[in-house]
């Protein structure tokens, strides 16, 4: 397959998780179609940039499965998820695992548990919600763009539990930029450049923070 083909198809998933059991892809590949279906509707994902779905939100999203593989069971929050990103691709990798889909923006909100019904994710739930009204605890919380780390960090940092059951602490995984970030917690950083070859990945990195 041509290379430009292959980053606006699912095969660019595949190509980096070639274990994938084929109920999976066929998830996978059904996500242009939904996504194209509800961005004629709301603005989930810039016009310009659907177009880059599987390489820009999809496989980005992924890069958080490229460090850990959640047990069963864990749970997670999906803190200012827009259009159901990283969270709805990592459901799909990771079925027997709960993910908590949250964001401010009632439609897109809305958008979003269509998007998990019509994929039959069972592993998802999905609120309107803002930080301060959770009450649950979560093995992990994780996003992307929401906030500088900093401010998004102070935002979770209730939300963590604390007893560990994954290869990594319990903490945030936060899909960020190149700048600098300083916290008073321990934090990993790892450049997706390391695990995608792609030229959109450059300068974009996965950060963990925890406490040990």
């Amino acid at each position: 397959m041509d290379v430009q083909k292959k980053f606006h198809t699912a095969s660019i998933v595949s190509h980096y998780f070639p274990k994938l059991p084929p109920n999976q892809i066929a998830l996978f590949n059904r996500l242009r179609d939904i996504y194209d279906h509800w961005n004629r509707k709301i603005n989930l994902i810039s016009r310009k940039d659907i177009v880059h779905l599987y390489l820009h939100h999809v496989l980005h999203g992924l890069a958080i499965a490229k460090v850990i593989t959640f047990r069963a069971h864990t749970k997670i929050l999906d803190f200012g998820t827009g259009g159901g990103f990283p969270g709805i691709p990592l459901a799909i990798m990771f079925p027997e695992v709960n993910f908590h889909l949250v964001d401010a923006t009632a439609k897109k909100i809305k958008a979003v548990q269509a998007i998990a019904t019509t994929l039959g994710l069972k592993n998802i739930s999905v609120d309107w919600a803002r930080g301060e009204d959770l009450k649950s605890t979560y093995d992990f919380v994780i996003g992307r763009g929401v906030a500088h780390l900093a401010l998004f960090y102070h935002w979770v940092k209730d939300k963590i539990a604390k007893e560990n059951k994954n290869s990594l602490y319990n903490g945030i995984l936060y899909l960020k930029g190149p700048s600098s970030d300083h916290l008073p917690i321990s934090m990993d950083v790892y450049p997706l450049q390391r695990f995608f070859i792609e030229p959109f990945f450059r300068e974009k990195y996965l950060a963990h923070v925890y406490t040990t």
